[in-house]
């Protein structure tokens, strides 16, 4: 019997891709920082190169901008701090 393929989602083929480097100098840090997202699935990217080995990754520019509004914080009002007391 054959495995069922994963579910591949789409990219826009004119999209941009972000190498590591990049991807870090968007988000003002150190390479470490976007190839631990990576390794723990908590950012979309995509695998250049032959099935199976390990290739070049690239961050789709669409990724970044979701990985940085999902952490948006907006700022309390005046009338939160109220409910919040």
């Amino acid at each position: 019997m054959s495995k069922p393929k994963p579910e591949v989602s789409q990219i826009n083929l004119g999209e941009r891709l972000l190498t590591v480097a990049e991807a870090a100098e968007v988000l003002s840090t150190s390479e470490r920082f976007p190839r631990r997202l990576i390794a723990e699935r908590r950012i979309r990217f995509v695998r250049l190169g032959e099935p199976g080995r390990r290739g070049h990754v690239r961050i789709p520019e669409s990724a970044l901008r979701e990985y940085i509004a999902g952490g948006l914080v907006e700022p309390m009002t005046t009338s939160d701090v109220w409910k919040a007391a």
